[in-house]
C-alpha cells in the first residue's frame, strides 16, 4: 500500500521542487503564442548569460559536428531551433525531476527524460505530418512536460506496482491513472497540473499535463494539441520507451480519429523520425546539457 497524499502534502511536495527560472518561464509563455518570431526567442535568450552560454556550448558540441565554431547566439538559435533551446532552458531548471529514478514505477533514472523526449518528437511530427493547425514547437514542449507529475508522486507509489497491476487486471475499465488515484489519492496528471500552476505555465501546457490520458476532457481550443501529445505518448510507449510499470497500461482514446487522421504510413513515418531525431537530440543535449566540463 502506498502512502496517501492529501492536498496539503501535494502542496508541500511542490514547494520543495525548484521553480522555473524567469528566463525559462518567459520562454514558455512566449513560444506558446502563435504570433511570436524566432527573433523574439533570440532577444529573450540574450538577457540570460547562463542560458546563452549553455546554448552556445551545445551548438558547438561534438554531436553537431560543425566545422566552424558558432559564436553568435542569433546563429546558434537559428541553427538549433527553438525546441532545443526550450529543452535546454527546462533541463537547467528541472533536470533533476526528469533524471530522477522513478522507484514507484520501477523505472531507472533518466527513463522519464527519454520517454518525454520521444513523446515530444512524436507529438511534433504528428502535427507536421498530419498538418494540424497547432504549432509544432508547442507540441514538442507539451510532450516534454506531459509526465512531469510522475516525479512528484513516484516515491509515494514505492512498492505498489503489484497492487496497481492487480487492480487493473481485476477491473477491465481501470487503467494505471485510476490505480494511482485509488492507491495514493492522487494521480500523476493532477500532481503535474498542480506543479504547472505553481510554475505559472501557459494554460495550454497545463491542460496537456492534466488531460494527456483523457484528451476528450480538454478545452475545445486546446484539444488538438492534447490529442497530438496523447498519440505521441502512446507512440513513445509502443517504441519501447515508457516509464516502467505503467507502460501500455493506459487506454487509447478512440475519438482521436475525430481530430487527427493518422494512416499506417504516417504512423510508420512518425515512428521512424522519432528514432532518428531521438538519437541526435539525446546526444546533443547530453544529460539535459548540464555537463560542466
Amino acid at each position: 500500500m502506498g502512502t496517501k497524499i492529501c492536498k496539503e502534502n501535494l502542496q508541500q511536495i511542490i514547494k520543495s521542487v525548484p521553480m522555473l527560472s524567469a528566463s525559462a518561464s518567459r520562454l514558455l509563455q512566449l513560444t506558446s503564442n502563435s504570433d511570436h518570431q524566432l527573433l523574439d526567442v533570440v532577444n529573450l535568450v540574450k538577457t540570460d548569460a547562463n542560458l546563452t552560454a549553455r546554448v552556445l556550448k551545445i551548438v558547438n558540441s561534438a554531436a553537431f559536428g560543425l566545422i566552424n565554431e558558432i559564436t553568435s547566439i542569433d546563429r546558434a538559435i537559428s541553427y538549433l531551433g527553438e525546441r532545443i533551446v526550450i529543452s535546454i532552458a527546462i533541463g537547467d531548471c528541472a533536470g533533476k525531476l526528469f533524471e530522477k529514478e522513478l522507484s514507484g514505477y520501477e523505472a531507472a533514472g533518466g527513463d522519464l527524460w527519454k520517454h518525454d523526449l520521444r513523446t515530444a518528437i512524436a507529438a511534433r511530427e504528428i502535427v507536421v505530418q498530419t498538418e494540424l493547425e497547432v504549432s509544432p514547437d508547442l507540441a514538442f514542449t507539451a510532450g516534454l512536460l506531459h509526465d512531469i507529475g510522475k516525479s512528484l508522486i513516484s516515491d509515494y507509489l514505492q512498492g505498489t506496482v503489484p497492487e496497481a497491476i492487480e487492480l487493473i487486471s481485476s477491473q477491465d475499465s481501470l487503467d494505471y491513472l485510476e490505480a494511482e488515484e485509488k492507491i495514493i489519492g492522487v494521480d500523476h496528471t493532477l500532481a503535474g497540473f498542480e506543479l504547472a500552476q505553481a510554475w505559472q505555465l501557459p494554460e495550454e501546457l497545463a491542460e496537456v499535463i492534466l488531460y494527456h490520458h483523457q484528451p476528450g476532457n480538454a478545452s475545445e481550443e486546446f484539444r488538438l494539441l492534447v490529442y497530438a501529445v496523447h498519440l505521441g505518448d502512446n507512440i513513445a510507449m509502443l517504441g519501447g520507451f515508457g516509464t516502467g510499470s505503467d507502460s501500455m497500461q493506459y487506454r487509447l482514446d478512440p475519438k482521436y480519429t475525430d481530430y487527427i487522421t493518422l494512416s499506417p504510413k504516417t504512423l510508420a513515418n512518425v515512428m521512424l523520425t522519432v528514432d532518428m531525431e531521438f538519437e541526435k537530440l539525446e546526444e546533443s543535449l547530453n544529460n539535459l546539457g548540464r555537463e560542466t566540463t
